[in-house]
Protein backbone atom coordinates (compact mmCIF):
# COMPACT_ATOMS: atom_id res chain seq x y z
CA UNK A 1 0.00 0.00 0.00
CA UNK A 2 1.04 3.38 -0.27
CA UNK A 3 2.18 5.74 1.71
CA UNK A 4 0.25 7.95 3.66
CA UNK A 5 -0.02 10.74 6.20
CA UNK A 6 -0.22 10.11 10.03
CA UNK A 7 2.71 8.22 9.35
CA UNK A 8 0.61 5.10 8.41
CA UNK A 9 0.75 2.38 5.92
CA UNK A 10 -2.83 1.12 6.53
CA UNK A 11 -5.63 2.60 4.01
CA UNK A 12 -8.77 0.74 5.68
CA UNK A 13 -9.68 -1.55 8.55
CA UNK A 14 -11.91 -4.35 8.04
CA UNK A 15 -14.80 -4.39 10.63
CA UNK A 16 -15.34 -8.38 11.65
CA UNK A 17 -19.38 -7.09 12.80
CA UNK A 18 -20.90 -10.33 15.00
CA UNK A 19 -21.20 -13.26 12.78
CA UNK A 20 -20.37 -14.58 9.25
CA UNK A 21 -23.83 -16.46 9.11
CA UNK A 22 -25.61 -14.49 6.49
CA UNK A 23 -29.37 -15.90 7.91
CA UNK A 24 -27.92 -14.59 11.36
CA UNK A 25 -27.04 -11.11 9.89
CA UNK A 26 -30.54 -10.67 8.01
CA UNK A 27 -32.10 -11.28 11.54
CA UNK A 28 -29.60 -8.88 13.18
CA UNK A 29 -30.44 -6.61 9.96
CA UNK A 30 -33.71 -6.57 11.05
CA UNK A 31 -33.54 -5.92 14.61
CA UNK A 32 -30.94 -3.14 14.83
CA UNK A 33 -33.17 -1.48 11.80
CA UNK A 34 -36.45 -1.95 13.97
CA UNK A 35 -33.81 -0.34 17.41
CA UNK A 36 -32.67 2.24 14.76
CA UNK A 37 -35.62 3.98 13.50
CA UNK A 38 -37.55 3.63 16.96
CA UNK A 39 -34.67 5.50 18.31
CA UNK A 40 -35.37 8.49 15.82
CA UNK A 41 -39.48 7.95 15.82
CA UNK A 42 -39.07 8.20 19.94
CA UNK A 43 -36.22 11.35 20.14
CA UNK A 44 -37.85 13.34 17.12
CA UNK A 45 -41.01 13.15 18.79
CA UNK A 46 -39.69 14.32 22.08
CA UNK A 47 -37.95 17.30 19.99
CA UNK A 48 -41.23 18.50 18.12
CA UNK A 49 -43.07 18.21 21.32
CA UNK A 50 -40.29 20.64 22.92
CA UNK A 51 -40.11 23.09 20.26
CA UNK A 52 -44.46 23.07 19.49
CA UNK A 53 -45.43 23.21 23.06
CA UNK A 54 -45.50 26.38 25.16
CA UNK A 55 -46.11 24.21 28.50
CA UNK A 56 -42.56 22.86 27.63
CA UNK A 57 -41.11 25.90 27.32
CA UNK A 58 -38.89 25.24 30.18
CA UNK A 59 -35.71 24.77 31.55
CA UNK A 60 -35.40 21.33 32.12
CA UNK A 61 -37.06 20.21 28.59
CA UNK A 62 -35.17 22.33 26.87
CA UNK A 63 -31.85 20.12 28.42
CA UNK A 64 -34.20 17.07 27.75
CA UNK A 65 -34.28 17.91 23.97
CA UNK A 66 -31.01 18.39 23.28
CA UNK A 67 -30.36 14.88 25.38
CA UNK A 68 -32.69 13.91 22.66
CA UNK A 69 -31.11 15.25 19.65
CA UNK A 70 -27.99 14.16 21.47
CA UNK A 71 -29.23 10.44 21.22
CA UNK A 72 -30.37 10.37 17.73
CA UNK A 73 -26.73 11.86 16.49
CA UNK A 74 -24.98 9.20 18.84
CA UNK A 75 -26.69 6.17 17.17
CA UNK A 76 -26.38 7.72 13.76
CA UNK A 77 -22.87 7.42 14.23
CA UNK A 78 -22.30 3.61 14.25
CA UNK A 79 -25.52 2.16 13.08
CA UNK A 80 -25.74 2.75 9.36
CA UNK A 81 -22.54 1.46 8.92
CA UNK A 82 -23.51 -1.05 11.23
CA UNK A 83 -27.24 -2.04 8.99
CA UNK A 84 -24.62 -1.53 5.68
CA UNK A 85 -22.31 -4.43 7.41
CA UNK A 86 -24.78 -6.67 7.49
CA UNK A 87 -25.95 -6.72 3.79
CA UNK A 88 -22.44 -6.72 2.86
CA UNK A 89 -20.27 -10.08 2.78
CA UNK A 90 -17.51 -7.61 3.43
CA UNK A 91 -17.66 -4.56 5.62
CA UNK A 92 -14.65 -2.12 5.51
CA UNK A 93 -14.05 1.43 6.31
CA UNK A 94 -11.18 3.40 5.08
CA UNK A 95 -8.59 5.04 7.90
CA UNK A 96 -9.84 8.66 7.11
CA UNK A 97 -13.30 7.10 7.70
CA UNK A 98 -12.48 5.51 10.41
CA UNK A 99 -11.04 8.80 12.49
CA UNK A 100 -14.06 10.95 11.57
CA UNK A 101 -16.12 7.54 12.91
CA UNK A 102 -13.98 7.72 16.48
CA UNK A 103 -13.99 11.61 16.34
CA UNK A 104 -17.85 11.89 16.02
CA UNK A 105 -18.54 8.56 18.14
CA UNK A 106 -16.51 10.58 21.34
CA UNK A 107 -17.38 14.12 20.18
CA UNK A 108 -20.99 13.51 21.28
CA UNK A 109 -20.91 10.85 24.10
CA UNK A 110 -18.70 13.56 26.02
CA UNK A 111 -21.55 16.13 24.94
CA UNK A 112 -23.98 13.75 26.23
CA UNK A 113 -21.73 13.32 29.72
CA UNK A 114 -21.59 17.15 30.37
CA UNK A 115 -24.60 17.79 29.54
CA UNK A 116 -26.51 14.94 32.23
CA UNK A 117 -24.07 16.81 34.57
CA UNK A 118 -26.11 20.46 33.51
CA UNK A 119 -29.22 18.30 34.18
CA UNK A 120 -28.29 17.33 37.50
CA UNK A 121 -27.62 21.06 38.17
CA UNK A 122 -30.85 22.45 36.82
CA UNK A 123 -32.54 19.83 39.48
CA UNK A 124 -30.08 21.26 42.29
CA UNK A 125 -31.57 24.88 41.56
CA UNK A 126 -34.94 23.82 41.07
CA UNK A 127 -35.20 22.04 44.23
CA UNK A 128 -32.73 24.13 46.54
CA UNK A 129 -33.89 27.14 44.87
CA UNK A 130 -37.38 27.16 43.82
CA UNK A 131 -38.50 30.52 44.18
CA UNK A 132 -35.78 31.55 41.75
CA UNK A 133 -35.39 29.01 39.68
CA UNK A 134 -36.11 30.21 36.16
CA UNK A 135 -34.31 33.64 36.88
CA UNK A 136 -31.21 31.49 37.55
CA UNK A 137 -31.90 29.00 34.83
CA UNK A 138 -32.96 31.36 32.40
CA UNK A 139 -32.71 31.04 28.41
CA UNK A 140 -29.14 32.30 28.52
CA UNK A 141 -27.97 30.47 31.00
CA UNK A 142 -29.43 27.20 30.06
CA UNK A 143 -27.73 27.68 25.96
CA UNK A 144 -24.40 28.63 27.26
CA UNK A 145 -24.24 25.39 29.66
CA UNK A 146 -25.25 23.57 26.84
CA UNK A 147 -22.49 25.04 24.41
CA UNK A 148 -19.89 24.37 26.77
CA UNK A 149 -21.33 20.77 27.24
CA UNK A 150 -20.72 20.56 23.77
CA UNK A 151 -17.55 22.18 23.62
CA UNK A 152 -16.42 19.63 26.73
CA UNK A 153 -17.27 16.75 24.53
CA UNK A 154 -15.06 18.57 21.08
CA UNK A 155 -12.21 19.09 23.26
CA UNK A 156 -12.22 14.94 24.70
CA UNK A 157 -12.60 13.93 21.15
CA UNK A 158 -10.12 16.31 20.06
CA UNK A 159 -7.36 14.71 22.34
CA UNK A 160 -8.35 11.00 21.36
CA UNK A 161 -7.73 11.87 17.90
CA UNK A 162 -4.55 13.59 18.57
CA UNK A 163 -3.33 10.29 20.24
CA UNK A 164 -4.23 8.24 18.29
CA UNK A 165 -2.10 10.06 15.05
CA UNK A 166 0.54 9.65 16.62
CA UNK A 167 0.84 6.43 16.29
CA UNK A 168 2.31 4.43 13.11
CA UNK A 169 0.00 1.57 11.47
CA UNK A 170 1.42 -0.54 9.29
CA UNK A 171 0.16 -4.23 9.23
CA UNK A 172 -2.98 -5.80 10.72
CA UNK A 173 -5.94 -4.16 9.98
CA UNK A 174 -8.88 -6.04 11.03
CA UNK A 175 -10.69 -4.74 13.93
CA UNK A 176 -13.02 -6.90 15.92
CA UNK A 177 -15.83 -5.28 15.90
CA UNK A 178 -18.90 -3.29 14.29
CA UNK A 179 -17.14 -0.17 14.51
CA UNK A 180 -14.43 1.94 14.52
CA UNK A 181 -13.55 2.95 18.42
CA UNK A 182 -10.15 3.32 20.59
CA UNK A 183 -9.59 0.41 22.35
CA UNK A 184 -9.87 -1.88 19.08
CA UNK A 185 -7.62 0.46 16.96
CA UNK A 186 -5.11 1.11 19.30
CA UNK A 187 -4.41 -2.39 19.09
CA UNK A 188 -3.42 -2.40 15.97
CA UNK A 189 -0.71 0.22 15.98
CA UNK A 190 2.59 -1.32 15.30
CA UNK A 191 4.66 0.34 18.87
CA UNK A 192 4.76 0.01 22.42
CA UNK A 193 0.93 1.51 23.39
CA UNK A 194 1.29 1.35 26.52
CA UNK A 195 1.62 5.04 27.78
CA UNK A 196 -1.40 6.02 25.13
CA UNK A 197 -3.74 3.93 26.69
CA UNK A 198 -2.86 5.17 30.29
CA UNK A 199 -3.59 8.37 28.61
CA UNK A 200 -6.41 7.35 27.31
CA UNK A 201 -8.16 5.72 30.12
CA UNK A 202 -7.58 8.49 31.81
CA UNK A 203 -9.15 10.91 29.05
CA UNK A 204 -11.77 8.52 28.66
CA UNK A 205 -12.63 6.29 31.89
CA UNK A 206 -11.43 8.24 34.44
CA UNK A 207 -13.60 11.34 33.77
CA UNK A 208 -16.59 8.43 33.13
CA UNK A 209 -16.05 7.80 36.70
CA UNK A 210 -15.43 10.50 38.08
CA UNK A 211 -18.82 12.21 36.28
CA UNK A 212 -20.57 9.23 37.39
CA UNK A 213 -20.01 9.95 41.07
CA UNK A 214 -20.48 13.45 40.64
CA UNK A 215 -23.88 12.56 39.38
CA UNK A 216 -24.90 10.35 42.00
CA UNK A 217 -23.56 12.22 44.81
CA UNK A 218 -25.97 14.95 43.55
CA UNK A 219 -28.70 13.23 42.87
CA UNK A 220 -28.43 11.62 46.70
CA UNK A 221 -28.48 14.79 47.87
CA UNK A 222 -31.58 15.72 45.55
CA UNK A 223 -32.95 13.04 46.86
CA UNK A 224 -32.46 13.37 50.51
CA UNK A 225 -34.00 17.58 50.26
CA UNK A 226 -37.07 16.18 48.62
CA UNK A 227 -37.99 13.62 51.02
CA UNK A 228 -36.98 15.88 53.58
CA UNK A 229 -38.01 19.09 53.16
CA UNK A 230 -40.22 19.56 49.74
CA UNK A 231 -43.99 19.07 50.22
CA UNK A 232 -45.80 20.56 47.18
CA UNK A 233 -44.89 18.37 43.73
CA UNK A 234 -42.80 15.71 46.20
CA UNK A 235 -43.52 13.15 43.64
CA UNK A 236 -42.85 15.07 40.28
CA UNK A 237 -39.61 15.40 42.18
CA UNK A 238 -38.59 12.34 42.60
CA UNK A 239 -40.09 10.60 39.42
CA UNK A 240 -38.19 13.51 38.00
CA UNK A 241 -34.70 12.23 39.38
CA UNK A 242 -35.72 8.60 39.69
CA UNK A 243 -35.34 8.76 35.56
CA UNK A 244 -32.47 11.04 35.37
CA UNK A 245 -30.66 8.59 37.59
CA UNK A 246 -31.95 5.69 35.30
CA UNK A 247 -30.68 7.90 32.30
CA UNK A 248 -27.09 8.08 33.97
CA UNK A 249 -26.88 4.58 34.96
CA UNK A 250 -27.49 3.30 31.28
CA UNK A 251 -25.02 5.69 29.76
CA UNK A 252 -22.51 5.39 32.55
CA UNK A 253 -22.44 2.01 33.48
CA UNK A 254 -21.53 0.61 30.14
CA UNK A 255 -18.99 3.42 29.31
CA UNK A 256 -17.05 2.37 32.65
CA UNK A 257 -16.89 -1.25 31.52
CA UNK A 258 -15.66 -0.29 28.28
CA UNK A 259 -13.00 3.03 28.70
CA UNK A 260 -11.94 2.40 32.47
CA UNK A 261 -10.11 -0.40 32.16
CA UNK A 262 -6.70 -1.51 29.80
CA UNK A 263 -7.85 -1.96 26.05
CA UNK A 264 -7.98 -6.09 26.66
CA UNK A 265 -10.23 -7.92 24.56
CA UNK A 266 -13.51 -9.55 27.22
CA UNK A 267 -16.22 -11.58 25.83
CA UNK A 268 -19.04 -9.19 26.61
CA UNK A 269 -17.97 -6.01 25.09
CA UNK A 270 -19.76 -6.29 21.53
CA UNK A 271 -23.11 -6.74 23.68
CA UNK A 272 -22.14 -4.30 26.06
CA UNK A 273 -21.08 -1.81 22.73
CA UNK A 274 -24.25 -2.54 21.34
CA UNK A 275 -25.84 -1.55 25.02
CA UNK A 276 -24.25 2.03 24.40
CA UNK A 277 -24.39 2.69 21.13
CA UNK A 278 -27.86 1.03 19.81
CA UNK A 279 -29.83 0.47 22.84
CA UNK A 280 -29.54 3.20 25.62
CA UNK A 281 -30.42 5.90 23.09
CA UNK A 282 -33.39 4.05 22.01
CA UNK A 283 -34.24 3.47 25.71
CA UNK A 284 -34.04 7.09 26.97
CA UNK A 285 -36.78 8.52 25.01
CA UNK A 286 -39.09 6.10 26.81
CA UNK A 287 -38.10 6.01 29.89
CA UNK A 288 -38.90 10.18 29.85
CA UNK A 289 -41.51 9.54 28.24
CA UNK A 290 -43.40 6.49 30.12
CA UNK A 291 -42.66 8.45 33.49
CA UNK A 292 -43.21 12.01 32.95
CA UNK A 293 -47.26 13.19 32.20
CA UNK A 294 -46.19 16.69 31.32
CA UNK A 295 -44.47 14.95 28.46
CA UNK A 296 -47.12 11.88 27.94
CA UNK A 297 -49.90 15.41 28.00
CA UNK A 298 -47.67 17.43 25.19
CA UNK A 299 -47.01 14.07 22.94
CA UNK A 300 -50.85 13.46 22.95
CA UNK A 301 -51.43 17.11 21.99
CA UNK A 302 -48.60 16.96 19.46
CA UNK A 303 -50.63 13.68 17.64
CA UNK A 304 -54.24 15.82 18.35
CA UNK A 305 -52.82 18.59 15.94
CA UNK A 306 -51.11 16.46 13.08
CA UNK A 307 -54.15 14.04 13.02
CA UNK A 308 -56.62 16.91 13.46
CA UNK A 309 -55.03 20.01 12.06
CA UNK A 310 -57.45 23.55 12.46
CA UNK A 311 -59.03 21.90 15.68
CA UNK A 312 -59.07 23.55 18.84
CA UNK A 313 -56.79 21.68 21.16
CA UNK A 314 -57.31 21.78 24.89
CA UNK A 315 -54.48 21.79 27.25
Amino acid sequence: MEQQNFNTTVTEFVLVGFTQNRKLQSFLFVVFFIVYVTTWVGNFTIIVAVITDHQLHTPMYFLLANLAFLDVSDSSVNAPKLLSGLLSQCNIISFNECLLQIFFFHFIGAAMTFCLVVMAVDRYVAIYKPLQYLTIMNRGVCVGLVALAWLGGFAHSIVQIELILQLPFCGPNVLDNFYCDVPQIIKLACTDTYLIELLMVFNGGLLLIIVFIFLLTSYTVILVEIRTHVTEGKHKALVTCGTQMTVVSLIFIPGIFIYARPFRKFPMDKLVSVLYTLITPMLNPMIYTLRNAEMKKAIRRLMRRMLLPGKKIEA
